[in-house]
C-alpha cells in the first residue's frame, strides 16, 4: 500500500471524514486507518472527503491515516460465483471463516473468487477472428446446471491472436486480443466491474414472456415477466421472505441471486440450510447449483447494506450478459433505504419525508431500472438475457403510505400486497387478491394465448370478479346474516371460498402442491369455476335447487383436493369436471 493520502478528522459511526484528500474521486475505495478498514468516498468538499466505512469503526479516532486505491468498488466476475455466499462487499463468508474463525475480524481481505482452483476452459472461437466486447470466447462447466461463458470484457475490440485450451486458474491468460492501435490485451477468465455502473448491452427488448413461479396467485392473477420488476410490501410477519424463498426455489429463472439485505440472520440461515437440500423441479439437482447468495444481515455494518444491493445487481447483470434468465431477490429494500437514511443524516444533508434523503426515489429508480430483457453485448445478435428484480419492502407497522413503499410503487409494475390477516390464518402465499395488481398482463397476452387461447384470461377475469363480489357480500352477511342472501349470491360465496382455499392457497411443504405448472393452474381454476358455471346455469334457467345439498356434494371433497394431483396425471381433471357437472345436474 502506498503512503497515506489523508488523515482522519472526524468519526461518526460508519461515517469517517478525512482531510488532505485532494485529487480523489467520488466512490473511490479507500483503506481507513492501519487496520485497513474498507470504505468508499461518498462526498468531497475541498480537501475533505466523507467516507462510508463498510466495517465497524469502533476505536478509530482523529489523526489516523487513510489510504486510497484510486479505483471504485469492483465486483470480481468469473467462474466460482455460483454456490458462493458473500457479504455485502463480495467477501466470501467461507473464506472469512477460514481466515478469522466464527467472528469476522476487521480489515480482513479475502479475494471473492478462488485464485488456485483450475477450471477446464473450452474455446469456441479460433485465432484470427475479429472480436469485440461481449463476444463469447469459450465456456467452463461451472456447475452441473450452469455453463459459464467466458466473454471478451466490454471496451476491448480487435483480432484474436491467441486462444488456449485446457485447465487454467481465473488469473491465467487464456486469450490475447490485438487492438486496432497494435496493443495486445491479455484476457483471463476473471473480469472486474464497478458495482455502481450498469453493464452495457446492445438493445433493450420488450418483456413479453412470463417468469413462471409455480405460485398460482402470481402466475394466474399477477404475473411478472422475465426482465420485469416487482415489489412485495407487507408488515412484519406477513411472509415477505417466505414468498421470496418460494420464488427463488421454483421460478424458471436459470440463475438466482438472493440478497439478504439487513434482514435477520435466522432468515438467511433458512436459505443456507434449505437450498443445498432442495431439488430444482426442472433438473432434479440442488438449487444451490444455480444460486449466488449475498448475506448482509442486520447484525452486520449498516453501510455495507447499501453496497450489497449493487454487488448483487452486478453479478446478476454478468450472468444476464451470458444469455441467461436471472432472478434477483432483494430482501429488503427498506433496510437498504434505512442505511441511506443513516448515512444521509450523518452527512448532515437536508432530510426529506420521514428523514429519508430527498434522492430516495431516484436511488430506488436507478436500482430497478437495471432490470430488463436485452440483446446481449457482442456480435452474436441472437443472444438474449433477462434480469428480473423482485424487491421486498418492509413498511413499519404495515403502513403502505410511507416513502419507501410509495417510491417503489411508482417504479415497479407488479405489486404483491401481503396481508397479515391472511398470514395469521395460515393462508400461503398471503397475497391479498383485492389490493395487488400486475401491469404485465397485456405484455404476456400473446404468449398465454398461444398456450391456452382466450380461456386463460376469461377464467382469470371471472375468478377475480367473483372474489370482488364476495368482498361486497361479506358486508351484507355481517349485517343481516347469510340467510338473507339469494341462491345466486350464496353460490358466489361458495365459489369464492373454493377459489381461496382450493386454488389461491398452496401448501409449500407438499411435493405436489408447492409448485404448479401453468397447465395445472389452468386445469384447477377451470375445475373450480365449472361448479359456478353449472350451478348458475340451473339458477338462471329458473330451476329449483337445494342449495344445502349442492354444497354438500361428495365430489366437492375431490375438487378441494385436486391441487394435490401430480403433474403427470393432469387428465384426471377432465374426469373430475365431468363428474362434478353431472352431480350438480342431479341435485
Amino acid at each position: 500500500m502506498e503512503a497515506p493520502k489523508g488523515i482522519i478528522s472526524k468519526v461518526s459511526g460508519p461515517l469517517v471524514v478525512a482531510r488532505g484528500m485532494e485529487n480523489v474521486k467520488l466512490f473511490d475505495v479507500v483503506m481507513v486507518s492501519d487496520k485497513k478498514l474498507i470504505g468508499e468516498i461518498v462526498e468531497i468538499r475541498g480537501d475533505k472527503a466523507s467516507i462510508q466505512v463498510y466495517e465497524d469503526t469502533a476505536g478509530l479516532g482523529p489523526g489516523e491515516p487513510v489510504y486510497t486505491t484510486n479505483q471504485p468498488l469492483m465486483a470480481e466476475l468469473g467462474p466460482g460465483l455460483i454456490e458462493s455466499i458473500y457479504d455485502g462487499i463480495q467477501r466470501p463468508l467461507e473464506g472469512l471463516f477460514k481466515a478469522t474463525g466464527e467472528f469476522i475480524q476487521r480489515g480482513v481481505q479475502v479475494p471473492a473468487l478462488n485464485r488456485e482452483k483450475k477450471w477446464e476452459f473450452q474455446p469456441i472461437l479460433e485465432k484470427g477472428v475479429q472480436v469485440k466486447g461481449g463476444d463469447v470466447l469459450g465456456k467452463v462447466q461451472e456447475t452441473i446446471l450452469i455453463e459459464h461463458k467466458v466473454m471478451v470484457p466490454p471496451g476491448v475490440e480487435g483480432e484474436l491472436v491467441v486462444i488456449k485450451n485446457g485447465e487454467f486458474t481465473i488469473e491465467e491468460v487464456i486469450a490475447e486480443v490485438k487492438t486496432p492501435s497494435g496493443e495486445n490485451v491479455n484476457i483471463c477468465m476473471m473480469q472486474k466491474w464497478p458495482v455502481r455502473q450498469g453493464r452495457p448491452y446492445n438493445k433493450r427488448l420488450a418483456t413479453n414472456e412470463p417468469m413462471v413461479t409455480g405460485q398460482r396467485i402470481v402466475d394466474t392473477f399477477f404475473p411478472v415477466t422475465k426482465g420485469g420488476t416487482a415489489a412485495i410490501p407487507g408488515p412484519f410477519g406477513s411472509g415477505k421472505t417466505v414468498v421470496q424463498h418460494q420464488l427463488a426455489k421454483w421460478s424458471d429463472a436459470q440463475v438466482v441471486i438472493f440478497i439478504g439485505c439487513g434482514e435477520r440472520g435466522n432468515e438467511m440461515t433458512d436459505v443456507l440450510m434449505e437450498f443445498p437440500e432442495l431439488k430444482d423441479p426442472k433438473s432434479g439437482h440442488p438449487l444451490m447449483k444455480r444460486t449466488v447468495l449475498i448475506a448482509n444481515t442486520s447484525n452486520m455494518p449498516v453501510a455495507a447494506r447499501e453496497a450489497s444491493i449493487y454487488t448483487g445487481l452486478t453479478i446478476a447483470e454478468y450472468f444476464r450478459d451470458m444469455g441467461y434468465s436471472v432472478a434477483l431477490m432483494a430482501d429488503s429494500s427498506s433496510r437498504w433505504a434505512e442505511a441511506l437514511r443513516e448515512m444521509s443524516g450523518r452527512l448532515e444533508e437536508m432530510p426529506g419525508e420521514e428523514g429519508y434523503p430527498a434522492y430516495l426515489g431516484s436511488r430506488l429508480a436507478s436500482f430497478y431500472e437495471r432490470a430488463g430483457k436485452v440483446k446481449c453485448l457482442g456480435q452474436d445478435m441472437e443472444r438474449e438475457g433477462a434480469l428480473t428484480v423482485i424487491g421486498a419492502v418492509s413498511p413499519p407497522g404495515g403502513d403502505l403510505s410511507e416513502p419507501v413503499t410509495q417510491n417503489t410503487l411508482r417504479i415497479v409494475k407488479v405489486f404483491w400486497s401481503l396481508d397479515y390477516k391472511l398470514a395469521h390464518a395460515r393462508h400461503f402465499p398471503a397475497i391479498n387478491w383485492l389490493n395487488s395488481y400486475s401491469l404485465y398482463n397485456e405484455n404476456i397476452s400473446e404468449y398465454i394465448s398461444d398456450l391456452f387461447g382466450s380461456s386463460w384470461n376469461d377464467n382469470k377475469n371471472k375468478a377475480l370478479r367473483i372474489l370482488q363480489e364476495e368482498a361486497e357480500l361479506e358486508e351484507i352477511v355481517r349485517l343481516v346474516g347469510i340467510d338473507a342472501l339469494s341462491t345466486r349470491e350464496r353460490i358466489i360465496l361458495e365459489t369464492a371460498k373454493s377459489l381461496r382455499e382450493d386454488f389461491l392457497q398452496q401448501n409449500a411443504f407438499d411435493d405436489e402442491d408447492a409448485y404448479s405448472s401453468l397447465k395445472k393452474q389452468h386445469r384447477i381454476i377451470k375445475l373450480v369455476l365449472s361448479f359456478y358455471d353449472e350451478a348458475m346455469a340451473r339458477v338462471e334457467a329458473g330451476e329449483e335447487i337445494d342449495i344445502d345439498e349442492l354444497f354438500r356434494l361428495p365430489v366437492r371433497v375431490e375438487v378441494a383436493r385436486a391441487h394435490f394431483i401430480p403433474e403427470e396425471e393432469l387428465e384426471r381433471f377432465e374426469e373430475l369436471e365431468k363428474k362434478l357437472r353431472e352431480a350438480i345436474r342431479n341435485v
